[in-house]
């Protein structure tokens, strides 16, 4: 697999992961549905970490798909190049530090600012390659 695709993949099991301390904040402070509670959502206040960890999860979301779709127009078209592949890592790992410091609050704006605009740095620097090779 190229390194490509394992770190779309890794990225895929990230975001898809980052669901679980959102249904564990919910559980731990409004307790397990019920039929009642399924209905009409509690309204007691979330604790401000599962708020953070809801956003990160939405965050991750609206960042796979475009990531995802440049890696599979680069593998369709045969393109792996030292700078995409280094792209597809610095996404990653930017995307798992982001998502750790959002959930924590720890450095809480500038942290994650950065690390966010690595992660889509990332991003265009492989767009840029894969559409250079391209044409």
């Amino acid at each position: 697999m190229k390194t490509e695709l394992f770190y779309l993949l890794l990225s895929a099991i990230l975001t898809g992961a980052l669901w679980i301390p959102v249904v564990i904040g919910y559980v731990t402070s409004r307790g397990p549905l019920t039929p009642e509670t399924y209905k009409v959502a509690p309204t007691v206040p979330l604790p401000a970490w599962v708020n953070r960890a809801n956003r990160a999860h939405q965050n991750a979301l609206e960042n796979l798909a475009p990531f995802a779709a440049v890696v599979l127009v680069a593998q369709a078209a045969g393109i792996s190049t030292p700078a995409t592949a280094t792209c597809a890592i610095v996404y990653f790992y930017a995307r798992l530090a982001h998502a750790v410091v959002h959930i924590s609050g720890f450095g809480l704006f500038m942290a994650r600012t950065m690390l966010f605009t690595i992660g889509w740095v990332a991003f265009i620097v492989f767009a840029v390659t894969v559409l250079r090779r391209a044409f």
